[in-house]
């Protein structure tokens, strides 16, 4: 019995990056794709639309990032899976998409072969992730994890709020948000709060924008 071909949906903002992976699925027998969108916003219109079995999505896209994309698609339930496919390689970014839900994450510069191969595993329920890739995760759990509370307050800290004002809104002493924060200089291994933003973002611990 002949199996039904994979249908791939193909998100990226660039024409000529649309175009190289249309032309590339063209000349394998057990995939195709039934549409492209060029910003978040119509991938997801497209992905409700078509309901492919693959999404390559790229990270960084007007209307709408792929992040969000990603996070849209787990939450509505869509029974595609997303592959990413991007130029960023941020342990941040890296560590949003595969826990918003996407199965697989690659470099545009990733070896055609290389890059159908990821489209079949991923479509066989498996993950891709290169070791590229994989060492930057291995890298991000390496670090410290910070507890709760800490995580609470460099969000703040990132909103620009003083010890009192997150004190105040968390309903602890400025004391304990003093010591709070010492803690959290100490697992980011920051020098200051400013530094300390950077590297929670960095590490994919909070959102920066």
């Amino acid at each position: 019995m002949k199996q039904p071909k994979i249908r791939i949906l193909v998100a990226d903002d660039h024409p000529y990056v649309r175009d190289g992976i249309v032309s590339l699925v063209a000349t394998e027998k057990d995939m195709k794709v039934v549409a492209e969108a060029e910003n978040g916003l119509e991938a997801l219109t497209q992905a409700k639309k078509h309901k492919p079995d693959i999404m390559l999505l790229d990270l960084r896209m007007p209307e709408m990032d792929g992040l969000d994309v990603i996070t849209q698609i787990q939450s509505l339930g869509l029974p595609c899976r997303v592959v990413v496919l991007t130029t960023y390689e941020s342990e941040q970014d890296i560590h949003l998409a595969l826990k918003g839900g996407a199965r697989g994450y690659l470099l545009k510069d990733t070896p055609r072969p290389a890059l159908l191969d990821a489209i079949r595993r991923v479509h066989r329920g498996e993950t891709s992730i290169p070791p590229r890739i994989g060492q930057k995760l291995v890298e991000n759990m390496r670090h410290a994890a910070l507890s709760g509370r800490e995580l609470d307050i460099i969000r703040l800290i990132a909103q620009g709020k003083s010890n009192k004002a997150i004190g105040d809104q968390l309903g602890i002493a400025e004391g304990t948000v003093k010591t709070h924060v010492k803690g959290l200089l100490f697992k980011l291994k920051a020098p200051g709060r400013t530094a300390a933003v950077r590297e929670a973002a960095h590490r994919g611990l909070i959102r920066l924008g």
